[in-house]
């Protein structure tokens, strides 16, 4: 990959993310952008001390979330991806 096209992809991670962190922020969540270039979304809850990590990854043709215990969902799925989010952290 080169440089330009690892910019793209992290501006995109990034987008996908900051669609994600508005949505769960929208249902009551906090969230920070951790990591390497903000390449992860931390997700908690308003009285469970746990977080989710999430990461937003090209796959084939397209883009996925993913978080702990095997969730993936399309990021085209936002509002879907943060009320599952909201369930897990209440």
């Amino acid at each position: 990959m080169s440089v330009v096209g690892g910019r793209e992809t992290a501006e995109t991670r990034r987008r996908h993310l900051a669609a994600l962190a508005y949505e769960v922020e929208v249902r009551g969540l906090s969230w920070r952008l951790a990591g390497p270039e903000e390449s992860l979304l931390s997700v908690s809850g308003p009285r469970v001390r746990g977080r989710i990590m999430v990461v937003a990854t090209p796959s084939g043709d397209g883009w996925y979330y993913l978080w702990p215990g095997g969730g993936m969902a399309d990021v085209a799925e936002v509002a879907a991806v943060a009320d599952r989010l909201a369930r897990m952290l209440a």
